[in-house]
């Protein structure tokens, strides 16, 4: 329960930071997102908060992810071109396989990506602040019916 009270406590400060306040949707937003495991869209993120707060605007939804995902709370990410999914920032460095046949995203972490980023950097002279792998193919279930 102390790491739950600490994590909320970051994002009430980060929000302060900002000058703004943890409000009623922010909170919801953010619990859908935590509890949903990531890799939710908007669309998702509305339709799950509308069963608990059901005068909530599509709007609010986009405009409090955009404010989260600056403020550094929750990440976006493009798996296709026409979505943006969301989960809550990562505090450990972590990849993405996404199936082409159901769209299912499987978080895994990968050492030798943390090992090829410190060479490029290296071999480059470059500071990497981030990066993202993103392998895409086709899930065990979605194989078994390509059969």
């Amino acid at each position: 329960m102390a790491i739950k009270k600490q994590a909320t406590d970051i994002k009430h400060t980060a929000l302060s930071s900002a000058g703004l306040r943890m409000t009623s949707q922010r909170a919801l937003i953010l619990d859908i997102i935590n509890r949903g495991g990531g890799h939710l869209d908007a669309d998702e993120v509305y339709r799950q908060a509308r069963q608990r707060q059901f005068n909530l605007s599509l709007s609010t939804v986009y405009r409090n992810l955009h404010t989260l995902k600056e403020l550094g709370l929750i990440q976006e990410l493009h798996f296709s071109e026409s979505h943006h999914y969301y989960e809550v920032k990562p505090s450990t460095e972590h990849h993405h396989l996404v199936c082409l046949g159901c769209g299912r995203v499987i978080e895994f972490e990968c050492g030798l990506c943390s090992e090829m980023k410190q060479e490029i950097a290296r071999k480059n002279s470059f500071e990497i602040t981030g990066a993202e792998v993103q392998v895409t193919g086709y899930c065990s279930r979605c194989r078994r019916k390509k059969k």
